[in-house]
Parts: C-alpha cells; structure tokens; sequence
C-alpha cells in the first residue's frame, strides 16, 4: 500500500499501520480517519478487509469486507 496523500487511521488514541492485526476488542467503535490532502474535490474510499477470514490458519471466506465509506473529501483538515 503506498498512500498519495497524508492518512492516519486510529482506535482509541492507538495509530493502525497498513497489514496490523488488530484484536476485535480493540475496533469496537469507530476509527478516527485523517486524510492530510488540500482538494476537496478528491473523494477517497476506505474500506476495512479482512484477507483471510475468519482466521489465518483457516481462510475458507478468503477476503472479507467489514464495512467500506466512500466519497470521502480529500482533506479533513480544520477547514473541513
């Protein structure tokens, strides 16, 4: 994964980097997404895919979209 424009995805005050595994206790609520572009007419999409569902030694789903948010502005700055 190479990121064109600054992204920093969070749980919990906790930064997530690209191929983490995170715990299911840990992502019960919703991440904090700050994308650092300067185009609000850029739309990104974000999505959450697990790549070998349900568990590494068993990935009988393959890869399995947990949920997916489109037509995010390019900028989440303080102007957003």
């Amino acid at each position: 994964f190479t990121s064109t424009v600054p992204l920093t995805i969070g749980y919990n005050n906790r930064q997530v980097r690209p191929g983490a595994a995170l715990k299911p206790s840990a992502v019960v609520s919703r991440p904090r997404v700050d994308i650092g572009g300067n185009d609000m007419r850029v739309l990104y999409t974000l999505m959450l895919v697990d790549p070998d569902a349900p568990s590494p030694s068993r990935p009988s789903l393959r890869e399995y979209l947990h949920w997916m948010v489109a037509d995010i502005p390019g900028t989440t700055g303080v102007s957003f």
